[in-house]
């Protein structure tokens, strides 16, 4: 099993990153190989609409997001970390997501997900419910902890020192793991709950 894990922080080893490396240790305990990409500081514009990914199948735009969306597709699990700006995640990573979960054709359901967000003191919990939408729109189950999956410090090393939060990555990590195995075991024994036709109801009459 695997699990893929984006940083969306501008700084590679900066606070975002710690929360994961928390997170990616705790699922190499348990046998799942991780790999962390990082997305923060690179030019990635958002989504323009065009819908030619539909028809080829990959995004119009040849960057980061066609690079990546190979790994999304092979991974058993996805990990998204950013920093709190206003109470929401970073704007490179957001632009990222909504191409990247628009344009990949791979079936997400059943792969596990789940995010981490890092603020100095306030904005975590808008940013980590922002996030979550991404997988629960895609059917795929997300993980949880034993609270919500925030990190809070101005520096990596104030980062270190909330235990509580140091703590709330571990238990996701593990968590993560035992999720993904019970689904591995549940898609071998009893196969994927199989999907209706996509119905699409507009509200304009």
């Amino acid at each position: 099993m695997n699990v893929l894990l984006l940083n969306g922080s501008p700084n590679l080893h900066g606070c975002t990153d710690t929360a994961l490396q928390e997170v990616a240790a705790a699922l190499e305990q348990e046998g799942v190989s991780t790999e962390i990409v990082h997305v923060g500081n690179r030019d990635i514009r958002g989504c323009i609409g065009c819908r030619k990914c539909k028809t080829q199948g990959k995004c119009v735009f040849d960057d980061l997001v066609n690079e990546i969306a190979p790994k999304f597709a092979a991974c058993d699990g996805l990990v998204v970390g950013s920093p709190v700006y206003y109470a929401s995640a970073n704007g490179t990573l957001s632009a990222f997501l909504d191409r990247l979960f628009y344009s990949c054709p791979a079936d997400k359901s059943m792969k596990v997900g789940a995010c981490v967000v890092s603020c100095r003191r306030g904005g975590a919990s808008a940013t980590f419910d922002q996030l979550n939408k991404y997988f629960t729109i895609s059917g795929m189950p997300v993980a949880p902890s034993c609270y919500w999956n925030s990190v809070h410090g101005n520096t990596p090393d104030e980062v270190r020192q909330d235990a509580e939060g140091m703590q709330v990555m571990r238990t996701l990590g593990k968590n993560m793991a035992f999720l993904l195995g019970s689904i591995a075991l549940g898609k071998e024994q009893y196969g994927l709950p199989q999907p209706e036709p996509r119905i699409f109801t507009n509200f304009i009459r």
